[in-house]
């Protein structure tokens, strides 16, 4: 386990709050999973469209034109398959079926477990429609270690707008400073950590700290580092 800044900031935690996208499940799963559907081209494919997806989530909510997260995923989707010149008619439903399916990272059911056993409110806070995020609960089968499944489409804005973190603040009954809150995107750390939450940015893949408002208070491999860092096993 890495610690960036202070381990003292998840001494008094009462509640752990999840991303869903790229922390809990492989957003590189779906296409994963019809990488000979789509050919050679299927990792790049996977690049670009998370890249689009979420690209257009900041872009609609300066806009202030809220669409929810199943239309710009699939409208992402569209002009992904157009730029890498991919037949959409026959890949686009398959692969956004294919999302609704993503496959959970190997420690998360272990480690959601741990800390249901000691008494932690659990929580997802979600990008994700209330749909998208069932199935992949559901499809993970750690529907019983999770207490609340939030979404943006409650407050119709994306993250990193305050508004998205306050909802777990206000639906768990548990205060800022009491969160310990979950990303694999160093973006939503660094904003959940504005908002005044305890972040652990789980950084799977080593890459670069962001230069942005609000610093996450621990960094991790994955989440099998999290009981540890909070002092429960």
């Amino acid at each position: 386990m890495s610690i960036a800044t202070t381990e003292k900031a998840f001494e008094n935690i009462s509640a752990c709050v999840f991303d869903a996208y790229g922390t809990l499940f492989d957003v590189h799963s779906a296409v994963g999973a019809l990488a000979d559907a789509v050919g050679p081209q299927h990792t790049h494919l996977s690049s670009i469209w998370r890249t689009r997806q979420l690209e257009y989530t900041w872009l609609h909510s300066l806009m202030g034109d809220h669409q929810d997260f199943w239309t710009l995923t699939s409208n992402a989707l569209h002009v992904s398959l157009r730029e890498l010149k991919l037949d959409s008619t026959s890949l686009h439903e398959p692969l956004m079926e294919a999302y609704l399916k993503l496959n959970a990272f190997n420690e998360v059911a272990a480690v959601l477990k741990v800390l249901k056993s000691a008494g932690l409110k659990t929580a997802i806070l979600t990008n994700g429609t209330p749909k998208m995020i069932d199935s992949a609960v559901s499809n993970a089968g750690i529907e019983k270690f999770i207490d609340k499944q939030l979404s943006v489409e409650s407050v119709g804005v994306y993250k990193p707008d305050s508004a998205v973190y306050q909802l777990a603040v206000d639906e768990l009954g548990v205060p800022a400073g009491e969160i310990a809150f979950m990303s694999s995107n160093s973006w939503d750390a660094a904003g959940a950590a504005y908002f005044g939450f305890n972040v652990a940015w789980v950084n799977r893949y080593s890459q670069p700290s962001e230069v942005l408002p609000g610093s996450p208070s621990a960094m991790l491999s994955s989440l099998e580092e999290l009981p540890a860092l909070l002092g429960i096993c």
